[in-house]
């Protein structure tokens, strides 16, 4: 069955093209709609880079919202198709990812990628392409913030400060569990940044990522 995408472009050979490509997709993305309040499944998604080589392997792990029980999991490794450039990641890294979505059994309602939407120079990050490519509702969430500025959020679970480039509110920096350090959830696709941030909440809750992106993670790098 697997994931429809639609690939409104090659894969570029250039920075140049990469950028071109975000620039003409950006305004696809949908920031306007809330999201579901509820799903049935949530897909996590990373990628792993080999310490040798050029190669990258991604994961997708499909788990069951209610109780985060795994339903379908696919992995692709391949050689990276595009330099090491900041903020052109999604083309090293969405080829493998797009083909392990088509290679699912079951389709999920809500992707959660390790990486960013709007919190991106061009306002397109990882999570804004899968999005546009899935039409899914699609939420970034990062270890790691890139651009913008936040305040330290206070230290019990789901408080949150905005994380701000200029006078644009571009993310929210996340309190996932007491005294740990916040993770960087933005917006991607057909999700608001308060939905986004609540069903954050809910798939994580035991360690500081939310469920379905540790699972993702440790398959891509067992693959």
């Amino acid at each position: 069955m697997g994931v429809p995408v639609t690939l409104p472009h090659p894969w570029p050979e250039t920075v140049a093209e990469a950028e071109a490509i975000q620039e003409r997709l950006r305004p696809l993305a949908d920031l306007a709609d809330p999201g579901p309040d509820t799903v049935r499944y949530v897909a996590g998604l990373d990628v792993a880079y080999a310490t040798a080589g050029d190669r990258v392997t991604a994961a997708v792990a499909v788990l069951d919202a209610a109780t985060l029980e795994t339903v379908d999991e696919a992995v692709i490794s391949e050689r990276a198709r595009f330099p090491y450039v900041p903020g052109l990641f999604a083309f090293r890294e969405l080829p493998p990812l797009v083909a392990a979505l088509e290679r699912l059994t079951v389709v999920p309602d809500l992707l959660i990628c390790d990486g960013y939407g709007v919190a991106h120079p061009r306002r397109f990050g990882l999570a804004c392409h899968l999005g546009v490519l899935t039409g899914l509702p699609t939420i970034g969430v990062a270890k790691t913030a890139f651009i913008g500025d936040h305040a330290e959020p206070g230290p019990e679970r789901g408080a949150w400060t905005p994380i701000r480039d200029g006078a644009e509110v571009i993310g929210r920096a996340l309190r996932t569990r007491p005294g740990v350090k916040p993770v960087y959830v933005s917006q991607g696709h057909r999700m608001s940044l308060d939905n986004a941030c609540r069903h954050v909440l809910a798939l994580t809750p035991a360690y500081r990522s939310p469920e379905p992106i540790r699972r993702a993670d440790r398959l891509s790098r067992s693959g």
